[in-house]
């Protein structure tokens, strides 16, 4: 099985290349990054496409990609850390412009979008510009799955709330540090907090990755039970951790 990631150097991102690269029935990881992936050198199931403009796929990347049946699109940022525009740009342009490239691959192709708990597609007075913004391109993705020139295209959506590498020591080494901002708020502390309080609100980067990647795999049927959500393609983190089996 063929399989395509984004985002391979963040947290998320790192969390589900370790599931590809463990799982015996991924048998090629294409990476689409701007800079090389350390956590993939040398693997021998891996190829890293440099890849700078992620709005554009010339016929040179798509003809690498051929054959792949699902993608994780890890890539993102923080809406603290760039511009309104920009940040739209990441959030909306690019996974959108790669859905379509991406659904001329292969008959059925799997599209998982990493979203984030707060995402709504009926956002209020109150919503948050970031929950507005993953809402929208959820929305989008979905809708571009029912038209008929990306007929192949199953979309999921999946919303992980706190991300928490803690237990996942296999991506300790390749993971970006905490910046100084967050070791200021004392996040932390609030994770240990939390796992013990309120565990529902963590994400665990190992089983996230392993829902994320299985999504990828999977028959790309809709999604039933607690916490799935817009008829079984998009995922809360109730959902996830009940996938999850936590």
């Amino acid at each position: 099985m063929h399989l395509i990631l984004t985002g391979a150097t963040g947290l998320v991102g790192s969390a589900c290349l370790h599931q590809m690269l463990t799982n015996n029935l991924v048998t090629t990881v294409s990476i689409l990054s701007r800079r090389p992936v350390p956590m993939a050198e040398g693997h021998p199931k891996v190829k890293t496409i440099l890849h700078t403009d992620f709005n554009q796929y010339p016929t040179e990347v798509l003809n690498q990609l051929k054959g792949a049946t699902g993608c994780v699109w890890a890539l993102g940022v923080s809406v603290n850390d760039v511009s309104k525009e920009f940040y739209e740009e990441i959030v909306v342009s690019y996974p959108l412009a790669a859905a379509k490239a991406f659904a001329s691959l292969s008959e059925s192709f799997n599209f998982v979008y990493v979203s984030g708990e707060g995402a709504t597609t009926t956002p209020g007075r109150f919503t948050p510009f970031f929950g507005r913004v993953k809402g929208r391109i959820e929305a989008q993705l979905q809708a571009l799955s029912t038209e008929p020139a990306y007929a192949s295209l199953k979309v999921y959506s999946l919303r992980p709330a706190g991300v928490d590498p803690k237990f996942h020591e296999e991506i300790h080494g390749w993971i970006p540090k905490l910046k100084p901002a967050g070791k200021a708020v004392g996040y932390p502390i609030v994770f240990t907090i939390l796992r013990t309080v309120n565990p529902g609100f963590i994400s665990p980067t190992r089983e996230l990755g392993k829902v994320l990647v299985d999504l990828a795999m999977n028959d790309g049927k809709p999604l039933s039970g607690a916490g799935v959500l817009a008829d079984g393609r998009t995922i809360s983190n109730l959902g996830m951790r009940r996938l999850a089996g936590l």
